[in-house]
């Protein structure tokens, strides 16, 4: 059996995670935090690059692991240009598009730095990115919006939707490819996919668009109430686009994006935490019943993963509404670190195909 070392690269906000594993053992992981103090320095996050790729060599080196004995190097992939699901190899024209990305996103710097540490560790490593969040493979009926000028987007949480999808097949002995499978990404954002036999072929646009409203997104709000919110004259661009995404949803409603805390007031008995977090499930079992005629109803599994999947109430309330549907299964949290070194070990054994990004 071939044993391959891959680094892999996350960038957060606030955080870098770090990790090696041999195949997909992991032998070091690291959440590298960066201050606030330190991460306004920088105009733009694309600034960020050289320091957070330093301070990953510090800790590499600071664990005596010898970035030439590597094998192969993953980030985490951002707002490139829209393309489909898989593994890519970081070439000249996807770092050409980092520096123009479609939006402004830490993840844009996954790619970047695990190229500039890959060339360090020798001509013959390479640099991928896998599902990134840009990841489009929408039929194109799912596209049409109502008005030309503003055609639906894909924008959901591939990586760890994907993961837990295949996560599940390999489970069941089965492959992803052959599948129909519902996956709902509950996080500060909620996405909900339809996969059809390896692709996702409808989503909501959980970065800034449609869908459930979420700990801190609005989610699809009627049209023509905000357009007069908009013109209304009391708030600026900004403010309102903060009301979609960072100040909407739960956090709008209670002044926190914190489920843990929403649901103790639920345990209390409080009406209008009840209210809000009844209706975040309500609108998310919506999503998924929608998904389910997407697929003609012929759903092999629902899915539920994320942060919020680890709340048995949460989940249960969902599941209540949805099981007529599909059975579910439920995988909490997401686990991006294993999920990339996943797809580059399968990259590296040929399992996948390594694609271009043209």
């Amino acid at each position: 059996m071939s044993f391959f070392k891959i680094i892999v690269i996350n960038p957060g906000s606030t955080s870098t995670k770090v990790a090696v594993t041999v195949n997909t053992k992991l032998i070091f992981l690291k959440n590298i935090k960066h201050s606030v103090e330190d991460i306004s320095k920088f105009e733009k996050i694309s600034d960020q690059y050289e320091y957070r790729k330093e301070k990953i060599l510090k800790e590499l080196s600071e664990a005596d692991i010898d970035i030439k004995k590597v094998n192969a190097v993953i980030g985490r992939g951002g707002l490139l240009k829209p393309i489909e699901g898989g593994v890519y190899k970081v070439n000249k024209t996807m770092l050409d598009d980092i520096k123009n990305p479609m939006g402004e996103h830490v993840s844009n710097l996954g790619g970047v730095i695990a190229y500039e540490i890959a060339k360090m560790a020798g001509k013959n490593i390479n640099a991928y990115i896998a599902d990134p969040t840009c990841v489009d493979e929408m039929d194109e009926i799912a596209r049409i919006s109502g008005i030309p000028e503003i055609p639906r987007l894909s924008f959901l949480h591939t990586l760890n939707q994907k993961a837990v999808a295949r996560r599940y097949a390999k489970e069941k002995g089965l492959k992803y490819e052959d599948l129909n499978i519902i996956v709902t990404h509950m996080g500060g954002g909620i996405t909900v996919g339809a996969h059809c036999k390896g692709r996702v072929i409808d989503t909501n646009n959980g970065l800034n668009g449609d869908g459930p409203f979420s700990p801190e997104r609005a989610g699809g709000v009627p049209s023509g109430q905000l357009v007069k919110l908009c013109f209304s004259g009391k708030y600026t661009i900004q403010e309102v686009l903060h009301k979609l995404k960072g100040g909407g949803g739960v956090v709008a409603y209670m002044g926190t994006n914190n489920m843990a805390e929403i649901e103790e007031l639920v345990e209390e008995g409080n009406k209008q935490a009840t209210l809000i977090y009844n209706a975040m499930a309500y609108q998310t079992s919506k999503l998924i019943g929608a998904m389910g005629t997407v697929l003609k109803g012929n759903v092999d599994i629902i899915i539920l993963t994320g942060g919020v999947a680890y709340s048995e109430k949460f989940t249960d309330l969902i599941t209540e509404r949805v099981k007529h549907i599909g059975n579910v299964m439920i995988y909490p949290g997401e686990d991006e670190m294993m999920a990339l070194a996943m797809n580059c070990f399968m990259a590296l054994k040929g399992e996948v195909e390594v694609k271009e990004y043209k």
